[in-house]
C-alpha cells in the first residue's frame, strides 16, 4: 500500500471510528470537497461538515470502505454509509464512490459521487421518490445542508 492509499485508509478508518479530528488531519489546508448533498465546500467548512455529520449521528453511523487505489497524485475509494437521516428519522444506506487529488501528502480535492435520487427516496420518503430526480429538490437539499452547516458552525464557535 502506497502513502496515498494509506492516507485514504486512515481517513475512512477514522470516519468508521467517529473521529472527525483525524479525518480533518488528512486534508490539505486548501481542501475542496464536493458532493450532491453539500455542493462545493472549501477549507474549514469541509472539516466542520464531518464534525457535524458525526455529531448528529450520535454513534449510529456505520461506515464500510473498500477498493482503495492511488497512483501518483490521484486516488479513489468506495464506501457505504448506513445511518438515520436526522430530519426525518428514516434509515439510509448510501453507496458512494470517492475521488481524491493529493498535494504535499494530504488530500487536496475530495469528490463524492452518489445517486441523489436513491438517497432522497430513502431520506425523504415519498417526496424524494417523486421529486428527488429534479434539480429543484436537489437544490433544496443543498440549501438545507449548507444552512445546517452554518447553524452548526455558529453553535460551535
Amino acid at each position: 500500500m502506497n502513502p496515498h492509499e494509506q492516507l485514504i485508509e486512515e481517513f475512512y478508518a477514522a470516519f468508521a471510528s467517529n473521529n472527525p479530528d483525524t479525518m480533518s488531519s488528512c486534508y490539505h489546508s486548501e481542501v475542496i470537497f464536493q458532493d450532491p448533498a453539500f455542493g462545493v465546500l472549501k477549507g474549514k467548512d469541509v472539516s466542520d461538515m464531518w464534525h457535524m455529520l458525526i455529531e448528529r449521528s450520535k454513534g449510529n453511523l456505520e461506515i464500510e470502505f473498500s477498493d482503495i487505489h492511488a497512483e501518483r497524485n490521484f486516488g479513489s475509494a468506495k464506501w457505504i454509509a448506513k445511518y438515520t437521516f436526522s430530519s426525518t428519522q428514516r434509515k439510509v444506506t448510501n453507496r458512494i464512490s470517492s475521488q481524491f487529488e493529493f498535494k504535499d501528502g494530504l488530500i487536496l480535492r475530495h469528490t463524492d459521487h452518489f445517486d441523489i435520487w436513491k438517497w432522497s427516496q430513502q431520506a425523504l420518503g415519498l417526496k424524494g421518490l417523486l421529486l428527488g430526480w429534479t434539480g429543484f429538490l436537489q437544490k433544496k437539499v443543498q440549501q438545507q445542508a449548507i444552512h445546517s452547516l452554518r447553524k452548526f458552525q455558529s453553535a460551535n464557535k
